[in-house]
């Protein structure tokens, strides 16, 4: 189905069984839910999906299932998050097949690449595939900042069609469309300035903890976008103190947890990462427990 680029779109959890192993029911269960919820598209398969933890074969049958469950009802993204520009463009071929409905592309994996290398991965990836592409641009995650300037260098691809800002600034969105026009469809890509950048320009939301708070998170964006910002004010200052937890290197691991919480998922993650303990376990439970009692009635 086509993309319409707007909306939350929230970064689907890949569930896990405690052994490590993928959970496709609970995976399944969660996608329900969170189109329940009224979202509007669904990212798979991106940092909170553990892309980088996954086998090639997994992250196919993670996003063959995704597609199967969902059945066009909204559009189905696979984060691209390979170590090289081959095995990203085996990937989103693999992902057309599929019958993604599009992709969200990151830098090269582990490498960093200057600029030039990296405008020549995004285009060529793009070139290798018909499907649109959101542009994923993280710089404290993944060591690579795209500037504004470098966008328009990419304004002649027509299949990029959209950039997730995750840098941290909120001028972000205004430079970027001073620099690009509205080339560009803008989303926010950080839980913890969805109001800020929205007011800036963003007409999407690509959301960590709408995996754990959908209802909240749908109606907040929906109130953004009406422009009741007294409102979504209310909620936002409620939201805050979980939704800063989405730009913690733990962030999978929270936004496991929270889920567990509010009873629409498991805490199980896959290694390199560890389950929470100690203190900074009860501190982020606290956290979350706070949230989950003081929830906003909608």
């Amino acid at each position: 189905m086509q993309v319409n680029w707007t909306g939350v779109f929230p970064a689907v959890a890949t569930q896990m069984n405690e052994d490590g192993s993928i959970d496709f029911d609970m995976t399944a269960e969660q996608i329900e839910a969170l189109i329940e919820a009224g979202v509007d598209g669904l990212v798979m398969l991106g940092s909170v999906g553990e892309n980088t933890a996954l086998d090639p074969e997994e992250k196919i049958a993670v996003l063959k299932l995704a597609v199967e469950i969902t059945k066009g009802r909204i559009p189905v993204l696979s984060g691209v998050a390979e170590s090289s520009t081959r095995s990203a463009i085996r990937y989103v071929q693999e992902c057309e097949k599929i019958g993604a409905d599009g992709l969200m592309l990151l830098p090269g994996m582990v490498y960093t690449a200057d600029p030039r290398e990296n405008i020549e991965h995004f285009r060529t990836v793009a070139n290798a595939t018909k499907l649109p592409i959101m542009i994923y641009n993280n710089p404290g995650a993944y060591r690579i900042d795209i500037k504004p300037e470098e966008f328009n260098q990419l304004a002649d691809v027509k299949n990029l069609v959209a950039i997730k800002e995750s840098s941290g600034d909120p001028r972000r969105i205004t430079d970027i469309y001073n620099a690009c026009g509205d080339r560009f469809v803008l989303f926010c890509g950080m839980d913890d300035l969805v109001m800020e950048t929205q007011v800036l320009g963003a007409v999407g939301w690509i959301s960590g903890f709408t995996d754990a708070f959908p209802k909240e998170s749908v109606a907040l964006w929906k109130l953004l976008s009406e422009g009741k910002y007294k409102e979504a004010l209310e909620i936002y200052r409620w939201f805050t103190p979980v939704l800063h937890m989405d730009v913690h290197a733990k962030l999978v691991q929270y936004i496991k947890l929270a889920q567990e919480m509010t009873g629409v998922g498991k805490p199980h993650v896959r290694a390199p990462r560890l389950p929470l303990v100690g203190k900074e376990l009860e501190t982020i439970k606290a956290t979350i427990q706070k949230a989950i009692d003081t929830r906003p009635s909608l």
